[in-house]
């Protein structure tokens, strides 16, 4: 039976303008509007979370707000567990109620999330990549250089916009402009039909691309595991969320996995996920979906809680042109400095 308990629960939405538009599966966004959570109990300590659904990804917005009105009937009336069963078919509402629980929980216990989530040693820092636009071939040489210059060692080139041969080519260049030094990653986005993907892969493995992100559509589980063991490897992204990981290990169709907490339902998922998956010898690499300063600096938290995580996507600040509030994550020379304050290390927000 359910019994009242002493959080309250609150929150408020917020609309964020992109640096440049952002292209999806649905379409070109501007800005990424969501939702900021924020939990206190009676002692009034004060846990984060953020929501913000993304089409294609997530539930929508409007059933996000929904989700989230649920949950603080569940809160006024209920207890912690009513309130995740209210939100539990919903994602983006999932991850922010399930953040500010447990940004809540680690600031009691006066520990880091990243400590808390995983019970581990110190982690100073993680690996990041840059990740390149789809641009012409002048522009993707010019932010690849600039990313190396900022001390990234591992860059991820989107493709899929253009011919398979025209982004062999840019990929090419890329490599041709930063040196045998640098590890090059390639997503897809589901663009290419099998063929388009071996004709790609043939190049990419002379290239030294070492990771092919979701090049099949997410429902091809049989043509991505054809595209296994010619060179360079396969993660899926899109896959992931549609399939799950028993289907994926079944098939044979990967060789890592991208977890986005957002739209995994929460870093306590996305944390299971990449347990999971590395007993399977699967790689995890944890990414975001262009989030807030809440949900990133999470997602930061979750890679430092994954034991030898490699270079993951947390550099997606310079995506916004603006945010939440000062980001408590330094980048320096490839690496995200995990904070090592109570909780999420997140101040701030809810005043701006």
């Amino acid at each position: 039976m359910s019994h009242e308990t002493d959080l309250t629960f609150e929150y408020r939405p917020f609309s964020l303008a992109l640096d440049r538009p952002l292209g999806t599966a649905n379409g070109s966004i501007d800005t990424r509007d969501g939702f900021l959570v924020r939990v206190t109990d009676a002692d009034g300590t004060v846990g984060y979370g953020e929501a913000s659904p993304l089409p294609g990804w997530t539930e929508s917005y409007a059933d996000c707000e929904a989700a989230l009105d649920r949950a603080r009937e569940a809160f006024r009336t209920g207890d912690e567990r009513d309130a995740l069963e209210a939100v539990d078919r919903t994602s983006a509402a999932r991850h922010a109620v399930t953040l500010a629980l447990a940004d809540l929980e680690a600031t009691r216990e006066s520990t880091p999330l990243y400590r808390y989530l995983s019970k581990g040693p110190l982690v100073g820092r993680v690996p990041v990549n840059a990740t390149i636009g789809d641009g012409d071939p002048s522009e993707t040489v010019t932010r690849a250089r600039d990313a190396v210059d900022r001390g990234f060692d591992v860059c991820k080139v989107k493709v899929g916009r253009r011919s398979v041969e025209e982004d062999v080519e840019r990929v090419r260049r890329v490599r041709e402009a930063v040196g045998s030094g640098v590890d090059l990653r390639v997503d897809a986005n589901e663009a290419w039909t099998v063929a388009e993907a071996e004709t790609a892969i043939a190049a990419f493995a002379d290239l030294g691309v070492s990771i092919l992100e979701q090049p099949l559509p997410a429902g091809a589980l049989e043509g991505h595991a054809a595209l296994r063991g010619d060179g360079v490897a396969i993660a899926l992204d899109e896959g992931l969320l549609e399939h799950g990981v028993d289907a994926i290990c079944g098939a044979g169709a990967a060789d890592a996995v991208v977890l986005k907490p957002m739209a995994l339902g929460g870093i306590d998922v996305a944390r299971q996920v990449a347990a999971w998956v590395t007993e399977l010898e699967i790689t995890p690499v944890v990414t975001t979906t262009i989030d807030a300063v809440v949900a990133r600096t999470g997602a930061v938290h979750l890679a430092a809680a994954i034991p030898e995580v490699p270079a993951c996507g947390l550099a997606t600040a310079e995506f916004l042109a603006e945010d939440l509030g000062r980001d408590p994550v330094l980048l320096e020379n490839g690496s995200a400095v995990v904070p090592q304050a109570k909780g999420l290390g997140v101040e701030g927000v809810w005043e701006a």
